[in-house]
């Protein structure tokens, strides 16, 4: 029944641009299923009501559904799609955005004992879980918040908070936690994803990489990979081909000028692996980006 209040809420509340009055919560509804995008996951909570979502990362699939949630503690790039969304049965789902100052604020309260041990080296980048009863509870008090603004700006910090510590101390707890410690495996590959985002148009060195996130290069590959499902250059490729889209959706023929500004040197390289990733070459998927309407642009 609980989560029956929360979908009500959800569809109440969803606007198209997915934003709401309260910074950091999102509020999705998908009305129809579209093929796989590719897209960023930002470091969030994410809850399902209604409906369910597949993601792809790197060799890994997850598909979660209502009642379970997903948390990504690094923004990576994946392929997703929510299955069998229509509008007598939209899909809906609420995420908060992670912010590893605050964990790292939770961590600091907890007192001895409050926190389960962590096991050893980085956890994967995206879990899944069900969703326990007292986060569906607090979901629903936050998102409730948006019909009253005199409480809001007092209160949904506080039930923020209270979020994310039941995630903290909750059954993919550990994969939270390593994002308010300064130094753990997950805070290194981070480093080295970040660097990475800035810098994809340029070849690197995956051992100059690996210094940059204070590792030695053998742990630098598991702890990347463990995070990420992908090696430093497959990641580096996607990312590449993901600004490419963006690009291309408005500068539909410049193919050309496209991929060198993503750091392809080779034109038949880059439409090969456009195709691959997209399903089209890049001037036919520029043209259906052009013409599709602006929601469903990455």
């Amino acid at each position: 029944m609980r989560l029956d209040e929360l979908r009500a809420l959800l569809d109440r509340h969803a606007r198209p641009d997915w934003t709401t009055a309260i910074d950091g919560v999102h509020i999705s509804k998908i009305d129809r299923s579209e093929p796989p995008e590719l897209s960023m996951t930002g470091m969030v909570l994410a809850v399902i009501a209604q409906g369910t979502k597949r993601l792809a990362l790197g060799d890994r699939i997850y598909e979660y559904g209502a009642g379970q949630y997903l948390v990504a503690s690094v923004d990576l790039p994946v392929t997703g799609q929510f299955l069998q969304a229509n509008p007598e049965h939209p899909a809906l789902g609420v995420g908060l955005t992670l912010e590893p100052s605050v964990v790292a604020e939770l961590l600091l309260q907890a007192g001895p004992g409050d926190l389960p041990r962590d096991g050893g080296g980085a956890a994967s980048g995206i879990v899944v879980s069900d969703t326990p009863a007292e986060l569906i509870d607090a979901m629903i008090r936050l998102v409730r918040l948006l019909d009253e603004p005199r409480d809001r700006a007092v209160l949904a910090p506080l039930v923020k908070r209270e979020i994310l510590w039941r995630v903290i101390t909750g059954e993919q707890g550990a994969t939270v936690r390593q994002l308010g410690l300064a130094d753990s495996s997950l805070s290194h590959v981070s480093r080295a994803v970040r660097w990475i985002r800035e810098h994809y148009a340029q070849p690197f060195k995956v051992e100059d990489v690996a210094k940059l996130s204070g590792m030695s290069v053998s742990a630098f590959y598991r702890n990347f990979h463990a995070v990420t499902a992908m090696s430093p250059i497959q990641f580096q490729k996607q990312i590449r081909l993901q600004e490419a889209r963006l690009l291309l959706a408005t500068h539909p023929g410049d193919v050309t000028g496209v991929s060198h500004r993503v750091g392809y040197d080779n034109l038949s390289q880059f439409s090969r692996e456009y195709r691959r990733q997209f399903g089209l070459p890049p001037s036919q998927d520029a043209t259906r980006l052009r013409h599709a309407p602006a929601s469903l642009v990455p």
